[in-house]
């Protein structure tokens, strides 16, 4: 029996929808909880069919629901969820969301845009969640678009624990812009090496132009990071800059392996020689290849989810995050 599971969980209820039942699966495990019994279907001109199968009244409530691909399908299949258990008369509705979809787009940067981020926010509070618990959201300030508790954790002791038993010598860490800085400072401090940044211009959602290296990077060894991989153009074109700048090794800590259209073949013909991500989001068989190696968060979300049921403090889990919580 783990630490975790030394007290009883009678009141305490996870719940999971399609997205990533998977992580699901192994958190009730580490908490010593079966998984809720939850029914997903769907009506025959595609609306989602639910039910929850299990008696939640009174109870303690987790909804482990990543918003990855597919987006709108795994955010409504949330919503759902939640109004299900709120409706069944649940005590707290804890969403918990390793990636949280739709957090690029958390500024107006141009005219007649949306900010989704705040947009999905108020979705989330409306459907009746009275708790966040999330992981390296793509902006910090996200926190506050949220008019409830958010509990916000990182990945970069799992991470960064994997990547310090390679005992890799004469390290860089580089940020890919300048919005990464503070992570990069974060993982710097826990190898204790220098920190360097690609500057770079976006030129669309997808492309990017590196423009200067600020630091040093000859003949070094270097690790990015960074919070998603989306279609991994940015990656593989800050890789090249910095071999051409007299890099040795290139590997990548990315969280979010979003790896969307052809990233997965960018990635194995780039000079990177391996991307560590974390499994807040499923990696389907054809992104299984050797240069990918995914490391689970579920200990992780399982001691978070462990200490907001017994009112415990969650301060601790950053103790040795390297960022402020």
């Amino acid at each position: 029996m783990t630490k975790i599971q030394k007290k009883q969980n009678g009141d305490m209820v996870l719940l999971a929808g399609s997205s990533h039942p998977e992580l699901a699966k192994e958190i009730a495990k580490h908490l010593g909880i079966p998984l809720g019994d939850v029914m997903l279907g769907r009506f025959p001109e595609g609306e989602i069919q639910l039910q929850i199968r299990d008696n939640i009244r009174g109870k303690d409530v987790f909804i482990v629901q990543p918003t990855c691909t597919p987006p709108n399908e795994s955010l409504m299949e949330l919503l759902i969820l939640i109004d299900a258990a709120r409706r069944a008369s649940a005590k707290r509705i804890t969403a918990v969301l390793p990636f949280f979809g739709y957090a690029r787009q958390d500024r107006k940067d141009k005219p007649r845009v949306p900010i989704t981020a705040k947009l999905v926010a108020n979705l989330i509070v409306s459907a009746g969640a009275s708790r966040v618990l999330t992981m390296d959201l793509h902006a910090g300030q996200i926190q506050g678009f949220f008019d409830i508790p958010v509990d916000h954790l990182y990945s970069i002791n799992v991470l960064g624990s994997y990547f310090k038993r390679k005992k890799v010598k004469d390290l860089v860490v580089v940020s890919p812009d300048v919005g990464g800085i503070k992570m990069a400072r974060g993982y710097a401090k826990l190898f204790d090496c220098d920190f360097a940044i690609v500057d770079k211009r976006r030129e669309s959602a997808s492309q990017t132009h590196v423009m200067h290296i600020i630091g040093s990077v000859a003949g070094k060894n270097v690790i990015i990071i960074d919070d998603m991989i989306s279609t991994g153009g940015s990656l593989v074109e800050a890789a090249k800059a910095l071999k051409n700048a007299g890099a040795l090794d290139i590997y990548a800590n990315i969280v979010h392996p979003v790896l969307a259209g052809s990233a997965v073949e960018r990635i194995q013909k780039s000079v990177i020689k391996e991307l560590i991500v974390t499994n807040s989001i499923p990696l389907g068989k054809e992104k299984r290849i050797k240069k990918i190696t995914q490391l689970s968060i579920a200990s992780l979300l399982a001691d978070a989810i462990y200490r907001i049921h017994y009112n415990e403090s969650i301060s601790t889990l950053f103790s040795s995050a390297g960022v402020e919580a």
